[in-house]
C-alpha cells in the first residue's frame, strides 16, 4: 500500500514526494481512522483524500459548499486522469443521473456533492445502495456555529450519515480553525477518535504588510503599477465599494473585473471565468468570491478593507501564492474600516436565521465583536504581521519572521502626548456645547479647516481651532485612531461614530498620563519578488507561459489548470528534452505529459536552439 500511494502521488498528480502533514493524513486514512485535518491553503489538503480515493474500493463523497468549487475540482482531477464527477443544482437530470450511474457502477471514484442535496430522497436511495467508503467534508469549518462562514445546511452532513446502513470513514478538511472550531467540526460530524492533523498556520511565500494610506485610490493604483502583468484579487467590504472600484480601475485602462452577490448569476460566472482564464487578471470582489476558486497564479491579494475578524482576512489573502510561488498580501486599513465592519456585523446577526436561540445570537454577536478587536489590532500592530497571525490561531512563532511589512520598517518611539491633549481637548471643548462629531470634523476643527461644517456650527470660535494647523488632517486621524485603539476616546455607532472622551482619556487629557506611539520611520516597498529556488530562465518561462494560454485556450480550461506557475518555473530551469526528463518536473503527472508535453518539449528544443 505504500509503494500505491506513492505510485498515485507520481502517476495522476506529478509528484516525488509528498508535502508536511500530508503523508501522516493518508496513512490515518488507509489504517481506517477518522481524521481532521487543519493545512493552510496551497498546503495541498486535496491530495489527502484523493489519494485514498483512489486505493479505496467504493466511493468517496467529497462535500463541497460551492458549485464553482466542485467544478474546479472535478475539472482539475479530469486533467490529471482521475475518474471524478459532481451533483449539483445547476446540472439537468439527466446529467445528473448520468453522474450517479458512473459512481454506482464504480467508473466514478470521487463523487462531489453539496449539502443540500445529501438528505434529497433519490440521493438517499442512491446513497443506501452503493458502497460508501469515505465521506470527506471540505470547507469544514462551515459546519462550526463558532466559524466564520458557519452555514446551517452542512448540519444536513450528521443526517445523511445516520441514515447510512453503514457508516463510511469521515475526514474533514479546513484551512483555518481555532481549537474551538476544530472541537465543534469533531462533535457535530460524530468523528471517532480523530487523527487531528494541524500542519501550522504559516505559509512562509507569503509577504504580509499592512498600509495606511491617505488617499486609498492612488494607494490601490500604485500597487497595481508595481504589480502589471499579474493577476491577483483585490477585496472590497460592500457592492458599492467593489464598483467604485472596478470602475476606477477600468477608467484607468487595467484588465479588471468584478464579483459580488448582487450581479447577476450570469455575470458573475462570466467574470469569473474572465479572471481564470487570464483574460482580466485583476478580481475586485467582496468576500462572496474565493472559496471555490483554485487559480493557482494568484500573486497578490489586496484588501482594500479591512475584512471583519482574522479568519476571513487569513483564509482571503491566502488565495495568493497557492503554487507556492513568493505573493503579497496588502491590506490598506483606515479607521473609518471598523465602523464599516461594526455595521455589517449588526445588520449580519439582526438577519440571523431564525433557528438560532436568543442567547446564542447575542454570544455570536459578543464574539464577532472580540474578533474585530483582533483584527483591528492587526491592523495596527508595530509587532511583526506574521507573528500576530500565527498566535491568534494558537501558534507559537519568533519575534521576527524577517519577511513582513512590519520587520521591514524602522520604528521610532515618538511621544505624542501634547498632540493627544490637543485632539481630546477638542472634543472635550465640543462636548459642552452639546455637539458630537467622528473623526473627520474632529480633524478639520483641529486643522483650522474652512469647510462648510465648520461655518454652519460656528466650530471656528472653538478655543481648539487651527491648534494642529502644522499637521495635516491624515496626521490628526490616525492619532484619533490611536486614541480609540487605547481605549482613550470611544465611537457611537448611532450615532455616526461621534467621538466621547472615556475617563482615561480624561485622565490623559489634564496630565495624568502619557501617550507614546511607534510610528514608521521609513517604509520598504511592499511587494517582494523573492528569487526561485531554481535558476530559472525568465525568457523561456514567459514563453512557456504563452504556450500555455494558447493550449488552455484550444481545450477550453483555465490556463493554470494545465499547469502551475510553479511547474512551469521548474520546467524553465530544468529545460527538458525528452519525456523522461519531463516527468522529472514537480507537477507533471503521466496523464499530463501525454496530452500536453509534446508541445511544451517542442517550445524548449526550439528555444535552446536559437540561443545555441
Amino acid at each position: 500500500m505504500t509503494d500505491e500511494k506513492y505510485d498515485i502521488l507520481k502517476r495522476y498528480f506529478g509528484y516525488d514526494t509528498f508535502r508536511e502533514g500530508q503523508e501522516q493524513v493518508i496513512d490515518e486514512l488507509l489504517s481506517g481512522r477518522d481524521v481532521l485535518g487543519v493545512m493552510p491553503t496551497g498546503a495541498g489538503k486535496s491530495l489527502c483524500y484523493q489519494i485514498p480515493a483512489l486505493i479505496f474500493p467504493g466511493i468517496t463523497l467529497v462535500i463541497s459548499p460551492l458549485i464553482s468549487l466542485m467544478k474546479d475540482q472535478v475539472g482539475a482531477l479530469a486533467e490529471a486522469g482521475v475518474p471524478a464527477a459532481c451533483v449539483n443544482s445547476s446540472m439537468p437530470p439527466a446529467e445528473m443521473a448520468d453522474a450517479l450511474y458512473a459512481a454506482e457502477a464504480g467508473a466514478c471514484r470521487l463523487l462531489y456533492i453539496a449539502p443540500e442535496r445529501l438528505t434529497a430522497p433519490a440521493f438517499l436511495d442512491f446513497a443506501r445502495r452503493t458502497p460508501i467508503a469515505m465521506l470527506t467534508v471540505d470547507e469544514a469549518h462551515c459546519i462550526s456555529q463558532w466559524g466564520q462562514d458557519f452555514r446551517p445546511s452542512y448540519l444536513k452532513i450528521e443526517e445523511f450519515l445516520a441514515a447510512l446502513p453503514a457508516r463510511p470513514l469521515v475526514s474533514a478538511f479546513t484551512a483555518t480553525a481555532t481549537a474551538q472550531v476544530r472541537d465543534d467540526i469533531v462533535r457535530a460530524l460524530g468523528m471517532r477518535e480523530p487523527y487531528i492533523k494541524t500542519t501550522g498556520f504559516d505559509r512562509p511565500n507569503l509577504y504580509f504588510s499592512v498600509e495606511r494610506p491617505s488617499s486609498k485610490p492612488n494607494a490601490l493604483l500604485r500597487l497595481l503599477a508595481e504589480r502589471a502583468g499579474k493577476s491577483g484579487i483585490v477585496y472590497c467590504a460592500t457592492r458599492k465599494a467593489v464598483e467604485d472600484v472596478c470602475d476606477m480601475l477600468v477608467s484607468k485602462r487595467l484588465p479588471a473585473t468584478r464579483y459580488h452577490a448582487g450581479l447577476s448569476a450570469e455575470e458573475r460566472q462570466l467574470n469569473q471565468d474572465d479572471f481564470l482564464y487570464d483574460r482580466r487578471p485583476i478580481m475586485v470582489a467582496t468576500n462572496a468570491f474565493g472559496m471555490g476558486i483554485d487559480k493557482s497564479n494568484v500573486s497578490f491579494v489586496i484588501h482594500y478593507n479591512m475584512p471583519k475578524n482574522m479568519e476571513s482576512y487569513y483564509q482571503e489573502a491566502g488565495r495568493a501564492g497557492r503554487d507556492g510561488e513568493p505573493a503579497d498580501c496588502i491590506l490598506l486599513y483606515s479607521g473609518q474600516d471598523v465602523h464599516t465592519a461594526e455595521f455589517l456585523i449588526e445588520r449580519s446577526r439582526e438577519a440571523e436565521d431564525d433557528a438560532l436561540a436568543p442567547a446564542v445570537r447575542q454570544h455570536l454577536l459578543e464574539r464577532d465583536r472580540e474578533r474585530l478587536r483582533r483584527m483591528t489590532f492587526y491592523a495596527t500592530t508595530t509587532e511583526c504581521l506574521r507573528r500576530t497571525i500565527l498566535r491568534y490561531f494558537g501558534e507559537e512563532a519568533p519575534l521576527s519572521c524577517g519577511h513582513c511589512g512590519n520587520c521591514d520598517t524602522t520604528f521610532e518611539q515618538v511621544d505624542a502626548t501634547v498632540e493627544a491633549q490637543k485632539i481630546l481637548s477638542c472634543v472635550y471643548r465640543l462636548s459642552e456645547r452639546g455637539l458630537h462629531f467622528g473623526r473627520v470634523i474632529i480633524a478639520a476643527v483641529l486643522t483650522g479647516s474652512k469647510s462648510e461644517k465648520i461655518d454652519q456650527f460656528r466650530l471656528d470660535t472653538l478655543s481648539t481651532y487651527g491648534i494642529m494647523a502644522d499637521a495635516t488632517a491624515a496626521r490628526v486621524r490616525q492619532l484619533t485612531d490611536a486614541l480609540i485603539e487605547r481605549g482613550h476616546l470611544r465611537t457611537d455607532p448611532a450615532r455616526y461614530n461621534a467621538l466621547f472622551l472615556t475617563p482615561s482619556g480624561n485622565a490623559l487629557m489634564r496630565g495624568r498620563d502619557t501617550f507614546v506611539l511607534r510610528l514608521p520611520r521609513e517604509k520598504a516597498p511592499a511587494a517582494r519578488a523573492a528569487e526561485s529556488s531554481a535558476a530559472m530562465d525568465q525568457d523561456l518561462f514567459g514563453r512557456l507561459r504563452a504556450l500555455r494560454t494558447a493550449l488552455a485556450q484550444k481545450a477550453h480550461v483555465p490556463p493554470y489548470v494545465i499547469f502551475s506557475n510553479a511547474t512551469l518555473s521548474d520546467m524553465a530551469a530544468r529545460q527538458p528534452i525528452t519525456e523522461f526528463e519531463l516527468l522529472a518536473v514537480r507537477g507533471v503527472g503521466e496523464a499530463k505529459a501525454r496530452r500536453y508535453g509534446g508541445a511544451f518539449l517542442e517550445e524548449i528544443k526550439r528555444y535552446l536552439q536559437e540561443k545555441a
